[in-house]
């Protein structure tokens, strides 16, 4: 098979599913070894030879699950965005409903820029390959819709407990700004230096607190 190391186009679906443990862990190996050679050298000058070896994998094994390097690259978003989902999710299902409303936005800021920090590859890798991969672009949608969709009903509950009502649709609409403007602000802090990077992290949670603070208090 060609070694992929072409523009990634329309990128492919897996081929199949991984279900026993030996080839999950295969595919596990697969996508952190792209994620380094992504990372190191850019997706472009990344070949899967250079994945497979770096997987310690046969070629073949590779294209058992991906068709190409679109397909490794597709898996890496989604894998990304549950990753994130998930951690999100159980702080709102853990510690985050106890928390004040301004405590609770900065910790959600402060989750989101520290998964940021952990998964370097995931604002170094896709930052440009979105903007120019349709399929990238609606990977990530999708995740943000995910975490809409959980936010606005969190927003409800934090309104009605302080004596507002908040419609399904200003809860939706809320939910969209914030993690619009934090996930962005966040995704281009990661290409600052450290300084800069803090302040704009900071900054990103007085953002949030002050809108979040008025919409409330005007429902």
């Amino acid at each position: 098979m060609a070694d992929a190391s072409a523009p990634l186009g329309k990128l492919s679906p897996l081929r199949r599913q991984p279900r026993q443990v030996r080839s999950q862990e295969r595919v596990r190996r697969i996508l952190e070894a792209a994620e380094a050679l992504f990372l190191a050298g850019g997706v472009g000058a990344t070949t899967t030879n250079a994945i497979a070896t770096r997987a310690g994998v046969p070629i073949g094994s590779l294209y058992q699950f991906f068709p190409d390097k679109g397909a490794i690259l597709r898996r890496l978003a989604q894998r990304y965005g549950e990753q994130l989902h998930e951690q999100l999710a159980a702080f709102d299902q853990g510690e985050g409903p106890a928390l004040p409303l301004e405590a609770y936005l900065r910790r959600i800021v402060e989750l989101t820029d520290r998964f940021f920090r952990d998964h370097p590859g995931y604002p170094a890798i896709f930052m440009d390959a979105q903007s120019s991969t349709a399929e990238l672009a609606a990977i990530e949608e999708e995740a943000d819709a995910r975490l809409i969709a959980d936010w606005s009903g969190t927003l409800a509950q934090r309104a009605a407990a302080s004596g507002a009502v908040l419609s399904d649709e200003d809860g939706r609409l809320i939910a969209y700004v914030l993690v619009k403007a934090i996930g962005n602000l966040l995704w281009l802090s990661a290409t600052q230096g450290e300084a800069s990077r803090d302040r704009l992290v900071r900054e990103t949670a007085e953002l949030a607190i002050g809108y979040l603070q008025r919409r409330i208090a005007a429902s």
